[in-house]
């Protein structure tokens, strides 16, 4: 048996995909009878505000599904403001590493990304504690900055950049989400043979196909209407202007007023897209306030189709969303607005179309297309659940902890 510690600054409540990740391996290693002590923040995702019954203290304790939970203080702060963020990711790092030191008998030490600060707080509890610490790559970060434009500050980031290889090459392994992101460190220096890749998943179990939830149908006003959605967080990388805009034009046609957008989530840009949609009286997009993770199903449940959408930028071609995983699970077809990997697995699964990434015009058509063809989007729906079976959460997180144990010191 190992005892891990794993570093995260997601964790559930909290509903993004790093948190859900981060639960329902642990959860799987727990079962198969190992030790898991999760270090983590009070959740507070993606609005910087507490859930309720939490409070930002220096120390507290929890356990979930078997996991041990350490929450321990940070600097809160929304999603909002480079300056504000940074504050926010170097509080958790400092406090999680201090942390670290009062958790005993550790076989084995996982921070993980987006931000590396948390893999800067492995790093340091690896060295005192003598462990060999695993860096789980979700993000390339900071060039995903870059990407967005988030910050014009050259210097700062290629200081940032050169932590970040220092990182990977530190680590005793790094464990990537995409096949590309591992390209991407092997053409920047850093040995092949210890990066692994372990894609997203999905809890098959909890997503599955559902018939429409009757109740939100009837409350939403979605009767008789073609549902497409937008599910998470509502930032800079996401590029949402476009679904804004592809309702503005579905709005001026008498053949697609039957067409919803549904855009559930929270984050840095949801109230400024809110008010340009209202702005323009758009009466057929609708946004909805963030659920906790046991009603998130009922909403996939309304959709006819998923819109997946990130900017077009050459980093995002390296992305795989976890979200085509839950449409996959649920069989709802995918709107695919995403260029490189993810597209590519869309493709070879059958499960969805793409269109190009901030193009209003194009989704617009799609959206036009898929709701009169019943056909298309019955042969897509049903090829999603045996996809989904092939990145079963649960074989992946055992994949993992096949590279963990072989990483750990035998005792």
């Amino acid at each position: 048996m190992m005892r891990l510690l794993f570093l995260t600054d997601n964790f559930p409540p909290e509903v993004n995909a790093p948190a859900s990740r981060t639960f329902e391996h642990c959860r799987e290693w727990v079962r198969e009878g190992h030790s898991v002590v999760v270090i983590t923040c009070a959740p507070n995702f993606p609005k910087g505000k507490l859930f309720a019954g939490y409070r930002n203290r220096l120390w507290q304790r929890e356990t979930m599904d078997g996991i041990e939970v350490i929450r321990v203080w940070t600097f809160i702060s929304a999603n909002e403001g480079f300056a504000l963020r940074i504050l926010d990711y170097l509080s958790f790092m400092v406090s999680a590493f201090v942390a670290s030191l009062f958790v005993r008998k550790v076989d084995l030490i996982v921070g993980t990304s987006p931000q590396f600060f948390t893999a800067c707080a492995a790093r340091m509890a690896g060295f005192v504690k003598r462990r060999p610490w695993v860096f789980e790559l979700r993000d390339i970060w900071p060039e995903s900055i870059r990407a967005v434009a988030a910050i014009r500050q050259d210097r700062l980031l290629d200081l940032l950049e050169k932590l970040e290889l220092h990182l990977y090459r530190k680590a005793a392994a790094v464990v990537s989400v995409t096949h590309a992101f591992k390209d991407n460190l092997i053409r920047r220096g850093i040995d092949g043979e210890k990066i692994h890749v372990v894609t997203n998943g999905v809890d098959t179990a909890r997503f599955r196909p559902l018939p429409k939830d009757e109740e939100l149908v009837e409350t939403l006003g979605l009767r008789s209407c073609f549902v497409a959605g937008y599910i998470g967080t509502h930032g800079l990388a996401h590029g949402l202007d476009t679904l804004v805009d592809a309702a503005g034009l579905l709005a001026g046609r008498d053949d697609t007023r039957h067409i919803r957008i549904l855009m559930l989530g929270d984050g840095a840009e949801r109230a400024r897209l809110k008010s340009v949609a209202e702005a323009r009286g758009l009466t057929n997009i609708l946004f909805l306030e963030s659920v906790p993770k046991d009603e998130v199903v009922r909403y996939w449940s309304l959709l006819d189709t998923s819109i997946v959408h990130l900017k077009r930028e050459d980093l995002f071609k390296t992305v795989i969303p976890s979200k085509i995983f839950e449409c996959m699970g649920m069989g709802i077809p995918i709107l695919h607005g995403v260029e490189g990997e993810s597209a590519e697995i869309v493709s070879k699964e059958g499960v969805g179309i793409a269109f190009e990434p901030e193009n209003a015009q194009a989704l617009a058509d799609a959206l036009q297309a898929l709701s009169g063809d019943a056909e298309l989007r019955n042969r897509l729906s049903l090829a999603g659940p045996p996809a989904a079976a092939r990145y079963s959460r649960r074989t992946l997180a055992l994949d993992m902890l096949a590279l963990l144990t072989r990483l750990a010191p035998k005792r």
